[in-house]
């Protein structure tokens, strides 16, 4: 599957992806303090490990930063 991530397209083996599995893969150590976003849309974290991703989907990976 193909998918377009932070405007960058990425290739994985799996058919079926759900967010928590893209996760898992593309950032395992840091993932507290992030927000994904589909299509624009913010999608709550206790949807990750559910919703299944295709190649139609933006997705934004957003991680919180300190400073002022």
């Amino acid at each position: 599957m193909e998918l377009l991530l932070n405007n960058q397209r990425k290739h994985f083996f799996e058919e079926e992806i759900t967010i928590q599995q893209l996760l898992d893969i593309e950032i395992p150590e840091k993932q507290k303090g992030i927000a994904v976003a589909i299509n624009n849309c913010v999608i709550p974290k206790s949807d990750w490990g559910s919703y299944l991703l295709n190649r139609t989907h933006q997705i934004l990976i957003i991680s919180a930063t300190q400073g002022g």
